[in-house]
């Protein structure tokens, strides 16, 4: 008898730029588990073989986490920027 395999994806349910602001929320939660996931795996590190098994899906979600936090943090770069802009200057 076979095994049941669940499919999902080793990549972003949506990866355009503010997709996270129209994504299910069952797919923001299941792609942050995923990239969870991956960093425990790196964390633990002792005997994780990158080249066989889980290791390259591992290490392909650590890197899909790695953009995704530097999307953010461009992001909340230029929200700061914005309001720092805004924001009167007070006089000391």
């Amino acid at each position: 008898m076979a095994t049941k395999t669940i499919a999902r994806p080793r990549t972003p349910v949506a990866s355009e730029d503010n997709a996270q602001d129209t994504q299910h929320p069952a797919d923001r939660l299941e792609n942050t588990l995923t990239q969870l996931e991956a960093l425990l795996w790196v964390c633990h590190g002792e005997e994780i073989n990158w080249c066989d098994g889980g290791g390259p899906r591992q290490l392909d979600n650590l890197l899909w986490l790695a953009a995704d936090l530097a999307r953010k943090a461009g992001e909340l770069f230029q929200l700061n920027e914005k309001a720092r802009h805004k924001a009167p200057e007070t006089g000391g």
